[in-house]
């Protein structure tokens, strides 16, 4: 059997651009929630908030293995994500108001809780692609 340098990399690559596409709600979520802090703090909750959501993403990446045992894990999280559809589909979000904070460290505690709700779907997606493209 040979080894084909290119052929090892393509599954890789394609794990990375499907992170990069579900991180864009992360990216989001830090720059709402920085967006009332003065120049020299926004730059600080920038920085915090991004380390804080890797941080997040090692833990849930290094625990994905046992999250994906879980019995009934994919049924619950398919009907989590209908309901949430529904009320997505339902709810008149005319007016809409996203919180922000108005202090760093409120800031920070946005996206730290948002990002660990988000970063869980990004990696169990990941892991999914990566089951898929080895074949399993």
């Amino acid at each position: 059997m040979n080894f084909d340098p290119a052929a090892a990399w393509l599954p890789i690559l394609q794990i990375i651009w499907i992170d990069l596409l579900l991180s864009g709600d992360n990216a989001m979520v830090i720059a709402l929630a920085c967006r009332e802090l003065p120049a020299d703090k926004r730059r600080i909750g920038v920085i915090l908030g991004a380390g804080a959501a890797v941080a997040l993403r090692v833990v849930f990446t290094l625990g994905v293995a046992e999250i994906l045992q879980v019995p009934f894990l994919k049924l619950v999280g398919g009907l989590l994500l209908f309901w949430v559809a529904v009320k997505l589909l339902i709810e008149d979000t005319d007016d809409v108001d996203v919180d922000s904070g108005n202090t760093l460290w409120k800031a920070v505690r946005i996206i730290v809780i948002a990002d660990a709700v988000m970063s869980l779907d990004n990696v169990i997606a990941v892991a999914a692609a990566a089951r898929w493209l080895r074949g399993d």
